[in-house]
């Protein structure tokens, strides 16, 4: 079941947001990993790299403030 967009705010995982705080604190580049896949790109996420797991392996995912479309 999908998750209805009307009066409600974009799903993010709150650990998620945890580790970004903490990776922005460092001066060194970190890869995020997570599990939750059912997150949603925030634009305080660009320029930081996530693993998403899928399953079988985390695929690592550069987030950049470009828009890409796909048909």
């Amino acid at each position: 079941m999908t998750r209805s967009r009307k009066k409600k705010n974009p799903f993010v995982a709150n650990h998620l947001l945890e580790k970004r705080k903490k990776v922005k604190m460092k001066e060194e580049k970190e890869t995020i990993v997570t599990w939750s896949r059912a997150s949603s790109v925030l634009p305080k996420m660009v320029g930081h790299t996530i693993a998403i797991h899928n399953g079988k392996e985390n695929l690592p995912i550069y987030i950049t403030d470009r828009i890409l479309v796909f048909s």
